[in-house]
């Protein structure tokens, strides 16, 4: 993409970047940037969208990518409100990993069905980019490509991906897309952690984002069709939330809370996710297979000396109580180990990603059976091999961090110009 473009996107915000990317602009669809805030006001794009009688979609052939997540304020899956209303045109169904209605757990998808509840058809995106993806949105004759879809604020959680890999799409088989804008569930306020390196790049991180990165769906779309795509999407439209601030966390937005993924059942999940996914990257359970995934950490032979150690980092907003389960599935399934569990107490304060990093460095002291997986899974998670050889080499806390210290204020820059909220 060229300079000018970029510009264009940078100086004029989204609107009016005529070729490039339009905003729903009409009135009654616009967003409200940054007014309102928590106490139930706030309104996902597809409120506004069918608030606004579909007008964006009028007179188009409308495919969808969806999951659980895509539902209205009373827990209505936005596939079937949109279905019967005459008002739209919708004719197909793209489902990610996990699949259209989730029935799918990790690295898994539902497959191409016709969907029982509508009879629509149900296309199988997962693992699928590229002309192949493309060549699957033509022969579904769609005119218009609609993303719709909860995210967890993480590089790695691979929704934001299926949302690159469809913008590709798009483009290659030339149609529209339109992005229905959701909360970021940990909130908008900063970018954290390592900056994807190219060479590193897998579906887990596709481009040089951070790890946490503080943005939604809208504001990716337009950072990948500014930033990353080839060949970027002609007519990129989104529809912004209403009332919603950089500052909210989910439970300050009103919207019910759909599990995005099998192993995301809750806000508080996601809250503490982008540090402790980390752990797929060890020989540690990540808590897969508990009721607290992704809170509950450990491996047979760990004993108390972890959590002591963990909150003798003395890390805001956050303390480790030594904790004992039994996965029902995934890593030690069946058998009792010994660990740690994160309670947050202050997440204003609470930094998701030094604390992964910190209950890394802790864990490979406390604990000598400590191991990466062989496949080193953890530099495709940190994006580097940075982390990794930095906590081999007896780095500190503070030392790994500091690492990605001046490739974090790059992408923060960038990012800044692509921001939709206060």
């Amino acid at each position: 993409m060229s300079l000018s473009r970029r510009g264009l996107l940078a100086a004029g915000g989204v609107v009016g970047a005529v070729g490039a990317v339009g905003v729903a602009g009409a009135p009654a669809v616009a967003a409200d940037r940054g007014r309102g805030g928590g106490g139930g006001r706030v309104r996902t794009g597809f409120d506004r969208l069918a608030a606004d009688g579909y007008r964006l979609l009028a007179g188009q052939r409308v495919g969808i990518v969806t999951n659980p997540t895509g539902v209205t304020r009373d827990v209505r899956h936005i596939v079937d409100v949109m279905h019967p209303d005459e008002r739209v045109d919708l004719t197909a169904v793209f489902g990610p990993e996990h699949g259209f209605r989730g029935t799918a757990q990790a690295g898994g998808s539902e497959g191409r069905y016709d969907d029982p509840a509508t009879g629509l058809p149900v296309y199988d995106t997962y693992q699928t980019s590229g002309q192949r993806l493309a060549d699957i949105f033509t022969a579904s004759g769609v005119d218009t490509v609609v993303f719709d879809i909860q995210d967890a604020g993480a590089r790695f959680y691979t929704y934001i991906w299926t949302l690159y890999d469809c913008m590709e799409a798009a483009a290659l088989a030339g149609k529209r897309f339109v992005v229905l804008d959701r909360p970021n569930p940990v909130t908008g306020r900063a970018a954290l952690g390592p900056v994807l390196h190219p060479e590193f790049a897998t579906f887990v991180g596709r481009k040089p984002i951070a790890q946490a990165h503080g943005m939604t769906v809208t504001e990716l779309a337009l950072l990948f069709n500014g930033e990353f795509l080839d060949r970027p999407v002609e007519r990129l439209d989104i529809v912004r939330m209403s009332g919603w601030r950089r500052s909210d966390f989910f439970d300050g937005t009103g919207l019910p809370w759909v599990p995005p993924s099998p192993n995301m059942p809750t806000p508080e999940t996601a809250l503490v996710y982008s540090g402790t996914c980390l752990f797929e990257g060890t020989n540690l359970s990540e808590g897969r297979g508990t009721t607290r995934p992704f809170e509950l950490l450990g491996a047979e032979g760990v004993d108390g000396a972890w959590a002591e150690a963990a909150d003798a980092e003395g890390l805001r907003g956050v303390r480790f109580r030594e904790a004992y389960f039994a996965p029902t599935f995934s890593k030690f399934q069946g058998r009792t180990v010994g660990g740690v569990q994160l309670h947050v107490h202050d997440r204003e304060s609470f930094d998701p990603v030094r604390t992964g990093i910190a209950l890394l460095v802790t864990a490979k002291r406390a604990w000598s059976g400590f191991a990466w997986r062989e496949d080193n899974w953890i530099d495709k998670l940190t994006g580097s091999t940075s982390v990794r050889t930095l906590i081999d080499a007896g780095a500190d806390t503070d030392e790994v961090v500091g690492a990605w210290r001046g490739e974090l204020a790059a992408f923060r820059a960038t990012r800044e110009r692509y921001l939709q909220y206060r």
